[in-house]
């Protein structure tokens, strides 16, 4: 029996699905030891702020994969910062708590896409996650192409976006394949090797 599918522009109402399935999709990283509450917040940001691009891809209306990016990052990090700093602070209180150390990183995180020179055509895709379950069967695919596509009807000319290096192989093959090129590299203090991708529109 086949269900039926889609793709679609991410709704308020899909933010709570789209955490699980960031948790379901990365344990044990940053943001998933952040929290669900954490992570609300963010994707909350992310589908109303006017720079925001966000798409899901559900079966039978539920989501199991989803893309989020901004045509705008240095401003809409400041945006994010400006108007919830206060949420994010209550909703990572217990992270804190169990590690008081991820201040200072949470907060390299939350500034780097300000300090990073983009060109202003330039969009960055921010996060990308697929269910277990359904990796590998074209899903990732479907968001990154409508992701390209709404950035390139915004009038973006190219798309950026970062992924580990190291333990990553299937991630960074897989945008390779969809035409990104490697442009830089660099090392997080916390030891944490990235590659930088880029994809002209």
């Amino acid at each position: 029996m086949t269900h039926p599918t889609c793709v679609r522009a991410m709704l308020r109402r899909d933010v709570n699905e789209v955490v699980h399935v960031h948790l379901a999709a990365f344990p044990g990283f940053f943001l998933s030891f952040l929290g669900p509450r954490f992570l609300r917040q963010l994707y909350l940001a992310a589908v109303t702020d006017p720079s925001g691009v966000c798409h899901v891809y559900c079966e039978d209306d539920h989501v199991l994969a989803f893309v989020v990016g901004t045509v705008e990052p240095a401003g809409f990090y400041r945006r994010l910062l400006r108007q919830r700093w206060w949420r994010f602070a209550l909703a990572s209180v217990g992270a804190v708590v169990r590690q008081p150390k991820i201040c200072l990183r949470l907060f390299r995180a939350l500034r780097r896409p300000q300090e990073v020179p983009v060109n202003h055509d330039c969009a960055l895709l921010m996060s990308i996650a697929v269910s277990p379950g359904l990796q590998g069967k074209g899903a990732g695919r479907r968001l990154v192409m409508r992701f390209l596509d709404e950035a390139k009807e915004r009038r973006m000319g190219r798309v950026r976006l970062e992924t580990d290096t190291h333990n990553n192989d299937s991630a960074n093959a897989f945008y390779q394949r969809l035409g990104f090129v490697l442009v830089g590299s660099y090392s997080s203090p916390e030891g944490r090797s990235m590659n930088e991708y880029e994809i002209a529109l």
